[in-house]
């Protein structure tokens, strides 16, 4: 931790907590206008340096995490530290590097030749990734696109790009961000949409869950702290709610739960609810969020074969199990068609690898209350190992048609799997029952995941078309955990647009969006349903293996870890070593 920081967190323990805020609330107000004002030339300089911080810290943050999720740091489940934290980050902000470079040279982010496209029904699809030929070496076979909201058009998509920049004096503001707890590069990565796309200073409150990574990060952002530019905060909710009701405070930030955001806006307990009832906020600043979802992964019947139902079942058990299932994209419904012959013997392999997956401690407070208010009423409940107090448990045969099931309507956070299974004639009417069912009747609207055999893809293609354009969630991946999506920093993030703040579910806004896209509607992501070389075999000449983030790979830490330094400097001397430890999953 640099000397400065060090004696503002010392200052802060010695001294009314609240003070110290109101102290480094009067410092942002007064550098907000000049970060708005800021030369992009010089913006970009923070992000260099932020980035050469990171490569710094980069070690000790994944240690950091580890050591307080019990995790072994020379083990492959580290990977998930790895990819998720500085990775990610990193990532982030040369991406971030890449579009204000391109703003400065001529006004707007610079898309590709031929990556925008209008579809028959007039929505403006923009394709964001690959951008460059490493995102093809190293992520072969990966895709990404933006779809944009109802009015974008191929002439006007310009104008609603980086909006902020086009303002010529453009006024400051200041945001609090409170942090998530689950994911270690949700708070910065945060941080850095508010300073970079809509240009606020930030006051940063960790949450206690992670807390003990706020001085990594006061390390990684000290450039901007010492500028004015950022601020940090610790504690629970109190400190919370006095942010949030400070005078000095623009706007709010958060990632977390919808009770958290309700709270905030409304207040808490029996006068909450009412004010929620009459439309009567406490709170009328400005209020952006990303607040979790009862997240879908729709199995689409088609001819698979045993290695299929293996590789998939691995694959379903990631989109589960990735950081103990404290996501908020963990997938928790499995949907499958009622007469696909294969689907128990999917259901028994993804039992399996989830019993045998290597044991996550389930860190995040709460856990083993959720497991057991999802599995009490189910006897069908299987536990499959994990962690003692709140275990791996997987819930089948649920029905679709069941108004009050708890498992469609809360999200666990927790490492729960339920499968239910649909009735219909065919593969579309079953994408389209499908479809229906999870815009209807599970919450939340932040990402639905879909696995489809490429040969049932090209046969039924306009059914599938029509169910990722029906589906009301921000992000959709196709043979991909929408997971990837949240990796891929040129891909918007966030719920699907249309919520309000007394029905907020999976909240209102967006983030990461490196390409600094102002209207968009959702990302979907794709990747391919065999892995290197049986994609070879398959027609598709992808050279990605078993994907770094499955938690089946036996060297996901050295793959991820790699990937980080290469991110770092981008030199391709870590190529080799990444592809070596990749092929080795």
């Amino acid at each position: 931790m640099s000397t400065e920081i060090r004696e503002t967190a010392a200052a802060a323990a010695q001294s009314d907590w609240r003070s110290t805020i109101d102290a480094d609330v009067a410092v942002l107000a007064q550098h907000k206008d000049e970060w708005a004002l800021l030369p992009i030339a010089a913006k970009i300089e923070h992000l260099r340096a932020l980035a050469r911080a990171t490569s710094a810290q980069a070690e000790r943050w994944v240690r950091a995490a580890c050591r307080a999720k019990g995790l072994d740091p020379a083990s492959p489940v580290a990977g998930e530290e790895w990819s998720s934290g500085p990775w990610a980050f990193l990532f982030g902000v040369n991406r971030l590097v890449e579009t204000l470079s391109d703003v400065a040279r001529s006004g707007s982010p610079r898309l590709r030749k031929g990556s925008v496209h209008t579809r028959p029904d007039g929505q403006v699809v923009v394709d964001v990734f690959p951008q460059s030929v490493w995102d093809r070496l190293l992520l072969s076979g990966v895709s990404a696109q933006v779809w944009m909201q109802p009015g974008v058009t191929e002439v006007n998509l310009v104008d609603t790009m980086a909006v902020f920049y086009r303002q010529a004096n453009p006024a400051g503001a200041v945001a609090v961000v409170l942090g998530a707890g689950n994911v270690a590069s949700i708070p910065p990565l945060d941080v850095l949409y508010k300073l970079y796309a809509e240009g606020r200073v930030c006051l940063l409150k960790m949450n206690p869950v992670n807390d003990y990574l706020g001085p990594v990060f006061e390390d990684i952002f000290a450039d901007l702290f010492r500028a004015g530019f950022i601020r940090f905060a610790y504690g629970g909710a109190e400190v919370g709610e006095y942010l949030t009701r400070h005078d000095g405070i623009d706007e709010i930030h958060v990632t977390g739960s919808s009770r958290t955001h309700d709270a905030i806006v409304f207040g808490s307990g029996e006068d909450g609810s009412a004010r929620k009832a009459a439309g009567q906020p406490i709170s009328t600043k400005r209020m952006t969020s990303e607040l979790g979802n009862v997240s879908p992964t729709i199995v689409v019947p088609g001819p698979w074969s045993e290695r299929d139902l293996a590789f998939q079942a691995e694959h379903i058990a990631t989109q589960k199990l990735h950081n103990s299932g404290f996501n908020c994209i963990a997938s928790q419904v499995l949907i499958t068609h009622e007469a696909w012959a294969p689907g128990d013997g999917l259901l028994g392999r993804l039992a399996r690898v989830l019993g045998g997956a290597p044991r996550r401690p389930a860190y995040y407070p709460g856990a083993a209350e959720r497991q057991r208010i999802m599995a009490g009423p189910h006897p069908s409940a299987a536990t499959l190992g994990g962690d003692d107090e709140a275990p791996t448990t997987l819930i089948s045969g649920l029905d679709c048609a069941k108004a009050d099931e708890t498992c469609f309507s809360v999200e666990a956070f927790a490492p729960v799997l339920t499968a239910t299974t649909i009735r219909a004639s065919g593969i579309d009417d079953f994408l389209d029952r499908a479809v229906d069912f999870c815009n209807d009747r599970l919450w939340g609207t932040l990402g639905a995941n879909i696995i489809i055999h490429p040969t049932t893809a090209r046969r039924h293609a306009a059914a599938l078309d029509r169910a990722i354009a029906r589906l009301r969630y921000g992000c959709i991946g196709v043979n991909a955990w929408t997971g990837v999506g949240f990796l891929l920093a040129q891909v918007s993030w966030g719920a699907f647009p249309g919520h309000t703040l007394d029905d907020i579910q999976s909240g209102i806004g967006v983030v990461h969006n490196s390409l600094l896209f102002d209207r968009p509607q959702k990302s979907v992501v794709r990747a391919p349903f065999h892995p290197y070389p049986r994609s070879v075999a398959h027609g598709r000449p992808t050279l990605l293996p078993k994907p770094p983030w499955f938690v089946s790979h036996r060297h996901a830490h050295q793959v991820t870890q790699r990937l980080t330094r290469f991110e770092a400097d981008r030199s391709a001397r870590h190529v080799p070593g990444i592809f070596i430890a990749a092929l080795r999953g």
